[in-house]
């Protein structure tokens, strides 16, 4: 009986420690915790692990767009942290929209195939939509918002290209992002309990770009 690959088996392990800090994290945000600072910091870290544990086994250009994107949405979690002097949402929009730019490198470069189904046209309806709902709201920031919205829409739709779980990861992330929008634009039409709800969406979202990603990557090294 032939033996089973080490790094076939330890891969699925590897997002283990970025699952419990997600569940720790998010229940700290729900309870209003001092801990959700701390843990939101250590989620990009964690969800780095499986990545890390596949860089023998996969293309080099994969690997890389995929750290560069956790390592944009890592500084874009601690924006404030790390820059206190900055100004926070700018760097947000800054820091995310370069790791949603890694990602559609991947999903064009590298894992996409075929064409945009005809559903995602409905991630333009929704750049229009927010624009027309929060754009009144967004004062000076309009132009940031709004190219981030092209950005992250681009990669849900692209995400569309490269299988079901990608896929998955990539609406989660745009509907983190538009609760978020509501909660920072419109904070009187975003309740208390949608603060968790960000954070639930998002670390869906990551984990399930990151391990769609490993998964298309480890189907084409077999063959």
């Amino acid at each position: 009986m032939p033996r089973r690959s080490p790094r076939r088996t330890l891969l699925p392990w590897a997002f283990l420690p970025y699952i419990v800090m997600s569940i720790i994290h998010v229940i700290a945000r729900a309870v209003e915790s001092d801990a959700a600072g701390p843990t939101k910091l250590w989620l990009m870290p964690l969800l780095a692990l499986p990545v890390l544990v596949s860089l023998r086994a996969r293309p080099a250009l994969a690997i890389a767009l995929l750290l560069i994107a956790l390592l944009f949405s890592w500084l874009g979690d601690g924006a404030g942290a790390f820059f206190p002097a900055g100004p926070e949402l700018p760097l947000m929009l800054l820091f995310f929209g370069l790791a949603h730019v890694a990602y559609i490198v991947l999903f064009t470069r590298v894992l996409g195939s075929g064409r945009l189904p005809r559903w995602t046209a409905v991630f333009a309806v929704w750049w229009i939509a927010m624009i027309a709902v929060l754009g009144p709201h967004t004062g000076g920031l309009l132009p940031a918002v709004g190219a981030y919205g092209l950005i992250l829409g681009a990669t849900a739709a692209l995400a569309a290209r490269c299988g079901p779980v990608v896929t998955t990861g990539g609406v989660f992330f745009l509907v983190s992002d538009t609760i978020l929008a509501f909660r920072l634009f419109l904070p009187d039409a975003a309740p208390g309990w949608t603060s968790p709800l960000v954070m639930l969406t998002y670390t869906l979202g990551q984990g399930l770009l990151v391990g769609g990603a490993l998964l298309v990557l480890r189907r084409r090294a077999r063959g």
